[in-house]
């Protein structure tokens, strides 16, 4: 004897099944576009990280002053800086949400005084750029403003290591 099942009945049991397979391929690739987008802008931080090493290094007299490498090291962060950064903070992708990422949930609620620290950093990598190649003192002298403005969000917006 053969069973057969009513077409609604197959229907009504087939599509819960359906739409939820949809939602999880939804949400997989929601996760993973958070997961590119939060290993893009630490990438984009350990290259400031990079940058800002051979600077302060110069800076604090820890290795000898090469103007033609801090201008080079200043002219990377600054482009750096520049950089449209808006793809890198995508909500779901803070501290708590994502494993593996420092960025604190204040950032998507203040998204504007983000955004000015964010400038504030430009401002002080352009005068960075233009007076790290010039001489010691002139980098000295502006790595004090780009260590404010590196610090000032981080102070608000990542994670402590504590």
């Amino acid at each position: 004897m053969t069973h057969t099942i009513p077409l609604r009945l197959a229907l009504g049991l087939a599509l819960p099944f359906a739409v939820l397979a949809g939602i999880a391929t939804a949400e997989s690739h929601a996760d993973k576009a958070g997961m590119a987008a939060m290993k893009a802008r630490q990438a984009h931080m350990s290259l400031y990280a990079y940058n800002l090493g051979q600077l302060g290094g110069m800076a604090k007299e820890q290795m000898p002053y090469d103007a033609q490498a801090a201008g080079a090291a200043a002219s990377n962060l600054a482009a750096l800086a520049r950089l449209d950064q808006q793809g890198y903070w995508p909500e779901g992708t803070a501290h708590g949400e994502m494993e593996g990422s420092d960025a604190l949930p204040e950032i998507w609620t203040s998204m504007e005084d983000f955004d000015a620290k964010s400038e504030a950093l430009v401002q002080a990598a352009d005068t960075l750029e233009a007076q790290a190649g010039t001489d010691l003192a002139g980098l000295q002298s502006a790595m004090g403003d780009v260590g404010k403005a590196c610090g000032a969000c981080h102070k608000l917006y990542r994670k402590s290591d504590d």
